[in-house]
């Protein structure tokens, strides 16, 4: 499934090196459409399939959540 497909704004997908779409991560490696603030989705209704269907918990979860690197602390 193309990301474009789902709904997903064009400002939160990219292009991977074998030419997919992808969502867009940030310098900091964490998806660009995550709040930092809340740690929740800003584009949840409209969320590409794979966020769907990645259950929150789950094994796959917590190996991705593994391998992600530390929040950066936020500055007031």
């Amino acid at each position: 499934m193309i990301i474009t497909d789902t709904g997903v704004p064009e400002e939160y997908i990219d292009i991977d090196e074998w030419g997919g779409e992808v969502m867009l991560r940030l310098d900091d490696g964490w998806c660009a459409a995550v709040d930092r603030d809340t740690l929740l989705c800003t584009i949840y209704e409209n969320r590409p399939w794979i966020c769907r269907e990645f259950e929150m918990g789950s094994y796959e979860c917590s190996i991705e959540r593994a391998t992600m690197p530390p929040r950066a602390p936020q500055q007031d």
